[in-house]
């Protein structure tokens, strides 16, 4: 792969992004607003120490997070990454649409190859349609527990234009882990049913923060500083690979006005919920007495008898400007001490079944009307199962040596199809019959009905053994260009009641309705949101509990539809979703670019090193 060269007329600058006018604009708007925002990703491994060890850590230009990328909508992107890492890797743009460009959607061996280590890789696209906070990753194996940053769309018409009050500065607040193990071991233990790999911190914008300490000495926290009256949009993005996380800051609400770059209708919550893979913007007014006050947020998990692990907290400080804090006298606490927040419990999980089921879309010049008209209908289970060992026919299971645990949709867990070429340019080029010979159809439903929720199958036992054995396959799902699709996430409790953050690359999708227990469509149906459904890339699927989403199929290409818990990516609950070509210009997937690079022979692209299997 060779570099591009830089077109003509651009500027570095000492950042490493460049800005020019373009031609290419938003829908409406004069094409000489838009820019090409350039950025080049430097992905290598460098010594990082926290908990008192010296740990190498796969970062992007030496940062944890890695840089922030800021854009307008309507601009177009262009990011050089340069891979001087010792892994196969791909950087997905979480929750950009991709409009007719899945050749940049960044999942190895779907959409690309994947860029070998030494090698690089331009990515180019663009945000038109699109406003607010999103991210992107690496999407090999765990890696994006450190190769990650956010991505941030302004509106063309600038911050006066927000449907909310314009804030005086904008903060990113990306949560996430410290991993102090290599996270490609991690992966393979994972998937090999060999160690149960855990993370060793929680962390707010990379810091650990004061309950975490080395030979006496309290890890660095994330610092706000804040001015009394002014208010702060907190853009937060959860990109932890185990977790959903509760937020707080002590003696303050939030008002959380969008979701998934799409905005919300206005709520005002002292806590909130944020699965992997979402995104929340929320504004903070810093109306509390000057002092310090704790911003904590607190990983929750489901209650026994699933598995547990560390209750691993992380806290930072907001803190009122030292300035104002000394001006305002004797109306600040006599001492430094910050104020901490009450938290949930770490085992509950109906706050975060409520925070999800209060947001709703908000009426804007973007929004768009929910399709009343459905063409396909999926129910979906999510669970666990497991598969026997070496491809033997039969063998003991329930948690037994002879077999391995497997996450599954509809009693398939997905497996990545050997191929020598990326599964978009097999079905661009017309070799379908080719990828169709791979491909095991995602059915409409799973193979047996049973009490998806029942407690009992938590735990090895008779019910559950007969629900136990799944398969595993390359498993997709054809639709047809411009079909509204309704799927039903049914969780289950078959060796795990955990919940699921479903992310569907490519395509928004209408969250009609959550409900705990099983999904019931005479009851339920009547329940659906077709007003103002709140609009999202990643919807949660809450424990022993299930959503109902729409989404329209409009975009051609072959797209990612997997659960955001990386534990569950590795274990198999991943579909491809594959949405085929109409018959117009702005319908049909467009040739790969000129300098679309071929797989190399150099490396195995399929090997455990590298990439899993």
């Amino acid at each position: 792969m060779k570099w591009r060269s830089l077109p003509a007329g651009t500027v570095a600058i000492a950042t490493g992004v460049i800005f020019f006018l373009s031609a290419i604009g938003a829908p409406g708007a004069p094409a000489a607003m838009a820019s090409v925002v350039e950025h080049t990703f430097v992905v290598r491994q460098v010594k990082m120490t926290h908990l008192c060890k010296e740990t190498l850590a796969t970062v992007v230009n030496g940062q944890f997070p890695g840089p922030a990328i800021e854009v307008t909508e309507g601009d177009s992107v262009t990011v050089h990454v340069v891979n001087q890492s010792p892994y196969n890797l791909t950087i997905h743009w979480h929750g950009v649409k991709q409009r007719l460009n899945c050749w940049a959607d960044g999942v190895p061996m779907i959409t690309q190859c994947p860029i070998l280590p030494n090698q690089n890789f331009t990515y180019r696209f663009n945000v038109a349609g699109q406003e607010g906070t999103l991210w992107w990753h690496a999407h090999v194996s765990f890696l994006r527990a450190s190769v990650h940053g956010a991505l941030i769309i302004r509106p063309r018409r600038g911050a006066s234009s927000y449907p909310f009050p314009k804030p005086y500065k904008e903060v990113p607040i990306i949560i996430g882990e410290w991993w102090d193990m290599d996270l490609l071991k991690a992966d393979w233990g994972i998937q090999q049913h060999v160690i149960d790999p855990y993370f060793n911190a929680s962390t707010i914008n990379g810091k650990l923060g004061d309950l975490y300490s080395c030979s006496g000495a309290v890890e660095d926290g994330y610092l706000l500083d804040v001015e009394p009256g002014r208010t702060y949009l907190l853009r937060i993005i959860n990109a932890a690979l185990f977790a959903e996380y509760y937020l707080k800051i002590a003696g303050h609400k939030f008002t959380v006005v969008a979701a998934d770059a799409n905005y919300v209708s206005p709520y005002t919550t002292d806590v909130i919920a944020i699965a992997p893979g979402e995104t929340m913007d929320a504004l903070l007014v810093a109306d509390a007495d000057p002092g310090r006050y704790y911003m904590v947020a607190l990983p929750n998990q489901s209650p026994l008898p699933d598995p547990q692990g560390p209750t691993l907290i992380t806290r930072g400080i907001v803190q009122y400007s030292n300035k104002q804090r000394a001006a305002d006298g004797g109306g600040r606490p006599s001492s430094d001490i910050a104020v901490s927040p009450e938290m949930p419990d770490q085992h509950d999980m109906i706050t975060s079944f409520y925070f999800h089921g209060n947001l709703t879309g908000l009426h804007h010049p973007q929004h768009l009307e929910v399709p009343k008209h459905v063409d396909e209908r999926l129910f979906i289970t999510l669970g666990l199962g497991s598969i026997c060992r070496g491809g033997q026919s039969s063998c003991k299971r329930s948690e037994n040596n002879e077999s391995v645990d497997v996450a599954t949709m509809n009693n398939f867990s997905y497996q990545q199809p050997a191929v020598a070429t990326p599964l978009l340019e097999l079905h661009y080029y017309n070799t379908d019959n080719c990828v169709l010979s791979m491909l095991q159809e995602l059915p409409d439903k799973p193979p047996r009905v049973f009490n998806y929720t029942d407690p009992a199958l938590i735990l090895p036992g008779p019910k559950e053994a007969k629900l136990e054995p799944t398969s595993k396959a390359t498993i997709a799902r054809r639709f047809r260009q411009g079909a509204v699709v309704e799927v039903v996430f049914q969780g289950t409790a078959i060796l795990s009641s955990e919940s699921n953050p479903m992310h569907l690359h490519g395509h928004d999708m209408f969250v009609l309705a959550q409900g705990e227990g099983n999904y019931d469509a005479t009851r339920d149906v009547p329940r659906y949101n077709l007003v103002n459904p709140a609009v999202k890339n990643t919807v949660f699927v809450p424990r022993l509990g299930w959503v109902a989403v729409r989404f329209i199929a409009d975009n051609p290409g072959i797209w990612y539809m997997h659960c955001h818990f990386e534990f569950h990516v590795s274990m198999g609950m991943v579909a491809l979703f594959i949405v085929e070509d109409g018959s117009t210009v702005d319908t049909f997937l467009p040739a790969p670019p000129a300098d679309f690079p071929t797989c190399g022979h150099d490396h195995n692209v399929m090997s455990n090193e590298f990439y899993p299997i």
